[in-house]
C-alpha cells in the first residue's frame, strides 16, 4: 500500500476529511471526559520546525503523548532541509526511525521532496503555499457550532498568504462558497482564484464582502518572514481590520476565526476576542484533537484502535 501524506486538503477525499473532523470531535469528547486512549504506545512522531511555532508544537506533542506515543522536536540547529545533506538522504534516514513524520517550514517544494523519498506519512504543519492542519481545525469547530459548513458563505479578510490558499481549496473541498477581500497587490494567487472560481470570489471592499457571511476568518497581516514589510502592510491593510461592526453585517449566527497569533488594534479590533461570535479558543484547542484523528488517519493500518 503507498503511503499517504497530507500536504493539503487535496490528499484527501471530502469524505476523509469529513470523517476525520468528526472523529476529532469524538476525540476532543473523550479527553473532556478523562477516557485514556493510546493506540499510539511504542510510536514516534519526528517533529522538523524550520519556522517556530508555539501552537503547532504544543499540539502536536501533547497529542502524541496522549496517544501514548513519542515526539522527537527537531529544531533549525538540529536539521536544516537541504543544507549540509539533501532533503532526499533526510527524508530516507528520518522516515527509517520513526513512524510518522510532521514538517513546519519555508517553502513548499521541500515539503514535496521530502514526502517523494519518505517511507512513512508526511503532515504539512505549515509551508508558506498551505496549512491544512489549521483548517481542519476550523473546519471542526464551525462543525461543532453551526453544523454542517456546505453551501456557506465564507469571508476571508486580509492577506492572500497560505492561510487563504487553505481557505480556497476548503471551500472547494467542503463545498462552502468564499469570499477573499484583501488590498490590491495582496490578493491570493490568481491561478487558484481561477481554477476554483466556482466556489471562490474576489471583493476589494471587506464591508462589503462581509455581508452575510456565516464565517469571517483572518490572519496577521506580515506573516513570518514578512517582518521588514510591517508598517507598509499596516498602511494598505487598514480599512481590513475585523471588527464587531463588520461582524454586525454578517449573518446574525456568523462566527469569528484567527489562527493566531493575533495582534489586537492591527487586524482584529482591540475587543474582538472577547465578542461572543468569536470563537477563537475553541479553534486553538481543537488544532490539538484535528491532528490527533489526522495522524490516526494516517496510521491505521499500523495502530491498535481498541488500545
Amino acid at each position: 500500500m503507498s503511503v499517504r501524506h497530507f500536504r493539503n486538503l487535496l490528499d484527501m477525499t471530502p469524505a476523509e476529511l469529513r470523517a476525520i473532523i468528526s472523529r476529532a470531535s469524538e476525540l476532543r469528547q473523550m479527553q473532556q471526559c478523562g477516557k485514556i486512549y493510546r493506540p499510539f504506545v511504542g510510536r514516534t512522531l519526528g517533529m522538523i520546525f524550520e519556522k517556530s511555532s508555539t501552537r503547532t508544537r504544543i499540539s502536536f506533542e501533547a497529542g502524541m503523548g496522549q496517544f501514548g506515543g513519542h515526539a522527537i522536536f527537531l529544531s533549525p540547529k538540529d536539521t536544516q532541509l537541504g543544507r549540509g545533506e539533501p532533503i532526499e538522504d533526510s527524508a530516507k534516514v528520518i522516515s527509517s526511525m520513526v513512524d510518522i513524520i510532521m514538517i513546519r517550514t519555508f517553502e513548499h517544494a521541500k515539503l514535496d521532496l521530502f514526502c517523494q523519498y519518505s517511507s512513512v506519512p508526511v503532515i504539512n504543519a505549515l509551508t508558506d503555499d498551505f496549512h491544512p492542519c489549521q483548517l481542519l481545525a476550523d473546519m471542526q469547530t464551525f462543525h461543532e457550532h453551526r453544523g454542517s459548513i456546505k453551501d456557506k458563505t465564507v469571508t476571508w479578510v486580509g492577506d492572500g498568504n497560505n492561510m487563504c490558499a487553505s481557505y480556497i481549496l476548503a471551500a472547494h473541498q467542503f463545498g462552502f462558497q468564499l469570499r477573499v477581500t484583501a488590498p490590491y497587490g495582496f490578493e491570493p494567487n490568481p491561478k487558484l482564484i481561477e481554477e476554483y472560481s466556482h466556489c471562490v470570489t474576489y471583493i476589494e471592499d471587506p464591508q462589503e464582502a462581509a455581508k452575510g457571511a456565516h464565517l469571517i476568518a483572518t490572519d496577521v497581516w506580515a506573516s513570518m518572514g514578512q517582518e521588514s514589510e510591517q508598517m507598509t502592510r499596516a498602511r494598505r491593510f487598514a480599512p481590513y481590520q475585523v471588527s464587531p461592526a463588520m461582524l454586525d453585517k454578517a449573518d446574525p449566527d456568523v462566527l469569528f476565526m484567527h489562527c493566531l497569533p493575533a495582534h489586537r488594534g492591527e487586524e482584529i479590533s482591540f475587543d474582538l476576542l472577547n465578542d461572543p461570535r468569536s470563537v477563537v479558543w475553541d479553534e486553538a484547542e481543537n488544532r490539538l484533537h484535528a491532528q490527533k484523528a489526522l495522524m490516526e488517519f494516517l496510521l491505521k493500518d499500523k495502530i491498535n484502535l481498541n488500545s
